[in-house]
């Protein structure tokens, strides 16, 4: 998702493909930080930017088991902060300045598989602060994806939902975050997403400002949708098709100016990251990314300013090993440029 804060998910790989089509050898792209482990299993990251000292910022990673929970990290990697006990946590994604008990507060959203719901918590400090089931009343549940997506125009504040498995039209579900009774909740607005049937649905990433949702059709490819409920259901494209040597992972998009930047999608058996066009993905991969981040399902970036050691933001991804990996954007972005040059 992209907020100029926030964005979404990705991954890795080593073998670099340039405009030309011309397939060459490059040397994977290292880490900065390598975060301290997890209990179980890392699987999607989000990234809180710290109003007050970008340096202080926080990445906020999810452990996947039945034993789960949700982490908080500095950005040298430490564990700062933790809820233990979560029923197989899967995506994570947050927001800011939501209005709860008359009082802006920002939060993360994650979605918990075995209890068919959506929990959220408040930042920085990891207090719950709601929940609500998902997709009610159908026989396949098990929620998945998650992506949080605010109107500029209105500040509405909406869920949008992804399942282990689901209906080849209206996959995905998206909520309008409300309080009641003091808490967070989700009341449901629509159901729409093509599917293709192959595989899953997982990674879904919004665009803010140009009001997109993207969303990963594991062995098809990316779909966009418009992320505003009263602008229809109808599909805008698919970008990808043959891209990928497997799964269609993780989504980040990075901002270069208000409408232009660049979309990254995890091709997770080949650890490399696929990029394409913010401003027009239909276009095609622009570059591919190797990157040492092993078979990677979720991933996020920022473009904020974190300090001297991350004047251009980071890309964090998840790996294996229990682990996430911060990287200089500045390091990604050299790549690309090598690449779009050729």
């Amino acid at each position: 998702m992209i907020k100029l804060h926030k964005s979404i998910a990705i991954l890795a790989f080593p073998l670099l493909i340039n405009c030309a089509g011309q397939n060459e050898l490059g040397k994977k792209v290292e880490p900065a930080v390598i975060t301290e482990q997890v209990g179980y299993d890392t699987d999607d990251p989000a990234i809180w930017i710290n109003p007050q000292d970008a340096s202080k910022s926080i990445i906020i990673g999810t452990d996947k088991d039945s034993n789960g929970g949700l982490y908080a990290f500095d950005l040298n990697g430490k564990i700062i902060n933790k809820v233990p006990g979560l029923h197989r946590p899967n995506n994570v994604d947050l927001e800011y300045g939501f209005l709860l008990n008359g009082k802006k507060m920002d939060f993360a959203a994650v979605t918990e598989r075995e209890t068919n719901s959506v929990k959220l918590y408040s930042l920085p400090d990891l207090k719950e602060v709601g929940s609500f089931t998902v997709f009610d009343g159908e026989k396949e549940r098990s929620p998945m994806g998650i992506s949080i997506y605010k109107n500029p125009g209105t500040n509405e504040i909406f869920a949008i939902v992804g399942r282990k498995s689901g209906p080849a039209d209206g996959y995905l579900w998206q909520y309008k975050l409300i309080e009641k009774e003091g808490k967070i909740t989700g009341e449901v607005v629509r159901k729409f997403g093509k599917y293709s049937g192959l595989k899953e649905i997982e990674s879904i990433a919004v665009d803010d400002e140009l009001g997109y949702i993207y969303y990963s059709d594991e062995q098809f490819g990316v779909h966009r949708y418009y992320a505003d409920p009263s602008k229809g259901n109808e599909e805008l494209g698919v970008f990808g098709k043959g891209d990928f040597t497997s799964d269609v992972e993780g989504i980040s998009i990075y901002a270069t100016s208000a409408t232009a930047g660049y979309i990254l999608v995890s091709n997770q058996q080949k650890d490399t990251f696929n990029v394409y066009l913010r401003e027009n993905p239909s276009k095609g991969r622009i570059a591919e990314i190797p990157v040492s981040t092993s078979e990677s399902d979720g991933s996020e970036v920022t473009n904020v300013n974190l300090g001297p050691q991350f004047p251009k933001g980071i890309f964090v991804a998840m790996s294996n090993g229990k682990v996430f990996h911060i990287y200089d954007w500045r390091k990604i972005e050299e790549r690309i440029k090598s690449q779009i040059k050729k």
